[in-house]
């Protein structure tokens, strides 16, 4: 009846078979590396969202299932006893008791539509969860790979550093020779404290994309956590359908297109349960009683058991226009739950197309950030060779470093935004699933 994503199996609240051990009550990070599948795994089991998302889930699919009801008989039984009082005296007990039953037999499908709808109803809540937990896996891959960038640029920033450490060096020992002058070792101080900024704004950029990691594995952020890298080479061509199959994928696994048809298909029951309440129902119906009365009770000659049988129809005839508002106001919300549909449609298309270009986009900037860091760090090995030999200035030097500084951050920058934008396409099409499979098997490869 509903169709969750791979992750629907995680409900990890209410499972135990999640890798690590004791994920909800636990206070503590996992101290092995950690992979993003796992990463997702321990969020999953610790969120509160998701949790609940399920929760709303589970609500929906008991209010599906108490819709049967219809379809069974109704039996009540009761029981009283009582004691007259008159004139000043009190009497004998009286005591009895009662069994009755009704069924439905025929209401013209009125059960049937309500009944419909609350089973579309439950799969809507289904999409919704399912969405949720795609949206919060969807933020976790991006702290994921944000963390990545971060702790790259670190390692970076302490490459460069030891560059302009040679740079210090160099310049302080062709001063001392008479080679240069003063402003060159000036320079090269200038430069040494600069990259040393640099590197401490890089780990403090660390410390906050760890941090925010952490808080959405419901952790506290002065934690440590390591995780694994990703492969270096990732994010073809071939790896990207082409748009119309992505269309197509959207179109049957996109949670919210899913939800809007079932919430569509939930009003469309409405609106016939509404116009079916005008119909007459049909009833069959039993009772049975037993009553012990005094002889000086009054009523005490009655049977004292008793019972019946019969069929009763019923049918509103008027209730102040109640009835007919109901109906043209379940006929509204049908039309409108068409038009959000649509509209879901029209904002799913453009979700995918702006995925799919950022995507591309993505994949040519990695190649351009590659070309230009393998060019800046020829042009930086060239300039300190030139420098040492008097060909150079320092000002040559600088400016070389400066270029790769550039071109490092941008390599970074660019490789890791590749994943994330192809997160965004998964996302998109309602496959974060697929996603997290090419990442898990990716991990296992690189071991």
């Amino acid at each position: 009846m509903r169709k969750l994503s791979f992750f629907a199996f995680f409900l990890v609240p209410y499972m135990a078979t999640a890798s690590v051990e004791n994920c909800a009550t636990r206070t503590d990070v996992p101290a092995e590396r950690m992979n993003l599948p796992g990463v997702i795994e321990l969020g999953l089991c610790r969120n509160p969202q998701t949790a609940a998302s399920y929760l709303a889930y589970e609500s929906a699919r008991f209010s599906k299932n108490s819709g049967y009801a219809n379809y069974l008989p109704n039996v009540n039984a009761s029981a009283n006893a009582s004691l007259p009082y008159r004139n000043k005296d009190w009497g004998d007990w009286s005591y009895g008791a009662s069994l009755s039953a009704s069924y439905l037999l025929f209401d013209f499908g009125k059960r049937l539509s309500d009944q419909n709808q609350l089973i579309a109803a439950w799969r809507a809540a289904g999409f919704d969860y399912d969405e949720s937990v795609q949206n919060y896996i969807y933020g976790l891959i991006g702290s994921y790979y944000a963390l990545l960038n971060a702790d790259a640029d670190v390692k970076s920033a302490e490459m460069l550093l030891s560059v302009a450490k040679t740079a210090h060096e160099t310049a302080s020992k062709k001063f001392k020779a008479g080679a240069v002058a003063k402003a060159d070792v000036l320079k090269a101080d200038t430069t040494l404290a600069s990259r040393e900024l640099d590197l401490e704004r890089a780990k403090n950029n660390r410390e906050i994309a760890k941090g925010k990691l952490l808080a959405q594995l419901s952790f506290s952020a002065d934690q440590e956590l390591e995780i694994a890298d990703l492969p270096s080479e990732i994010g073809t061509p071939g790896d990207t359908k082409s748009l119309d199959e992505l269309f197509a994928i959207a179109e049957k696994k996109r949670p919210d297109l899913l939800r809007a048809s079932a919430n569509k298909d939930a009003a469309w029951h409405r609106r016939n349960s509404a116009f079916l309440k005008n119909l007459p129902s049909i009833s069959a119906s039993g009772s049975l009683s037993w009553n012990n009365r005094p002889s000086e009770t009054y009523g005490a000659g009655i049977d004292e058991v008793s019972g019946s049988i019969g069929i009763r129809a019923s049918m509103p005839i008027f209730a102040g226009f109640a009835n007919m508002y109901g109906v043209r106001s379940a006929s509204a919300n049908y039309e409108r739950a068409i038009e959000q549909e649509r509209a879901t449609s029209d904002n799913a298309s453009l979700d995918v197309f702006t995925a799919y270009q950022n995507y591309k986009t993505a994949q040519k900037v990695l190649t351009q950030t590659k070309t230009l860091l393998k060019s800046a760090t020829e042009s930086e090995r060239v300039t300190a060779g030139m420098y040492r030999v008097g060909r150079a200035t320092m000002l040559d030097w600088q400016t070389a470093q400066s270029e790769l500084v550039t071109a490092e951050k941008q390599h970074n920058a660019a490789r890791y935004d590749l994943f994330t934008k192809r997160a965004a396409v998964a996302l998109s099409v309602g496959e974060i699933s697929a996603e997290l499979a090419k990442e898990e098997n990716n991990g296992t490869e690189n071991n």
